[in-house]
């Protein structure tokens, strides 16, 4: 099952240089999810001919305009495309109060429901998981409850091999072999030993979104081994000082911590509207971690062993 993840806007703070406010789009298998929101992002999810209806799970990192400003917008032409299925939005306390207000204040009933998962601050807590995917927000360190969110699929069955198997298998006797058992004959004979005509599954696939926060050293920890890191990189490591009073992080330091979690790609995101050319950032996180690139619009980045 591979991973997708498409940048929609890279910016902070304000939309300069034809970069735009943060939100991605993760496509795992048939399901999307939308990552943050801020201002302009339904223009860039039509740019890039992404299908709204297939957005069922937003979440949103914190209540910085930059992040969810274009939250009602998107919830509103949803409504006027008349949507009938559920919207699942994941976010900080008062989120579902901010919504609620705009849509009793404009007299607006939608067309479909709102489900509210509000997260707790400085917890790690699994907020979504299905048969596949489990999501757990990443407490972060901003002016506001800000949240990152790990992705992780679940572990993989084994695969049979066919050209090893001399019978016809039931479903019950093909699930045994993936999920790692040997096969008995109903006398209580090995029929088959598992590790003999099975493959060993593949890796289970990660991906990490840590928005806005100072640098945080213990997060090697929870991002160890991790395929696929963003991480905020406002500024150069020149404007370090500046970074540590507004609560955000270096390119610098976003890549050492990558490099010790021992990542396997690192994505540069969140930039100050002071860089123009990007690619100083880039040279400064490549010189601590050669997999970093930066997290531009349109960009497509793969998580696929």
């Amino acid at each position: 099952m591979a991973i997708e993840l498409q940048i929609l806007g890279s910016n902070s703070a304000a939309f300069a240089h034809n970069r735009h406010h943060t939100s991605q789009l993760l496509r795992v298998q048939d399901k999307y999810f939308l990552i943050d929101c801020g201002e302009g992002t339904q223009l860039l999810i039509k740019k890039y001919k992404i299908k709204l209806s297939r957005i069922n799970e937003i979440l949103i990192s914190h209540l910085h305009g930059d992040h969810y400003y274009g939250l009602m917008g998107l919830i509103s032409t949803l409504h006027l495309y008349g949507r009938q299925s559920d919207l699942h939005i994941y976010g900080p306390p008062g989120l579902s109060e901010i919504i609620t207000l705009q849509l009793k204040y404009s007299q607006t009933r939608l067309s479909y429901d709102i489900k509210f998962h509000e997260w707790v601050p400085e917890i790690a807590q699994v907020i979504y998981e299905d048969t596949k995917l489990t999501i757990t927000t990443i407490p972060l360190n901003h002016r506001i409850p800000c949240s990152g969110f790990l992705f992780r699929e679940k572990p993989k069955k084994r695969g049979i091999n066919k050209s090893k198997i001399t019978q016809k298998l039931t479903p019950v006797q093909a699930s045994k072999l993936r999920n790692g058992e040997d096969l008995y004959s109903e006398t209580g004979e090995i029929l088959y030993i598992n590790q003999e005509v099975t493959f060993k599954p593949k890796e289970p696939y990660s991906y990490a979104y840590c928005s806005d926060t100072k640098l945080i050293p213990e997060l090697a920890n929870t991002l160890k081994d991790v395929d696929l890191v963003y991480h905020e990189s406002t500024f150069m490591d020149d404007m370090e000082d500046r970074a540590a009073s507004t609560f955000h992080t270096t390119a610098r330091q976003a890549a050492q911590l990558a490099k010790d979690a021992n990542v396997g790609r690192l994505l540069l995101g969140h930039f100050s509207t002071r860089y123009k050319d990007l690619n100083p950032l880039l040279n400064e996180a490549r010189s601590v971690f050669p997999e970093a690139y930066l997290a531009e619009e349109g960009k497509k980045f793969v998580i696929n062993h």
